[in-house]
């Protein structure tokens, strides 16, 4: 190989630890939300800074499978979850 590929090759992996490192370092908890819409139901789990932040993540990223279209998504996002847990990383 090429010596300015593994140059190349070295920096991306440096960059893609550095961003793992800098967005897991900071996420000091972790919640699980549980969703029920239309029916259906899904749980999710997000990390974040702060038990509000991650709870927010989780939501959203639990409504998803639910939802179809932008309205389905906010009338989801609007409705209290079936279940919150969390837990400091």
């Amino acid at each position: 190989m090429k010596r300015s590929t593994l140059i190349t090759i070295a920096v991306v992996a440096a960059i893609v630890a550095l961003f793992f490192y800098m967005t897991a370092a900071r996420a000091s908890e972790e919640c699980t939300v549980c969703m029920e819409f239309q029916g259906r139901s899904n749980c999710a789990s997000a990390a974040g800074r702060t038990a509000a932040e991650a709870t927010e993540t989780a939501h959203s990223t639990a409504c998803g499978p639910l939802v179809r279209g932008m309205n389905e998504s906010i009338a989801c996002g609007n409705r209290a979850p079936l279940s919150v847990q969390c837990k400091t990383r």
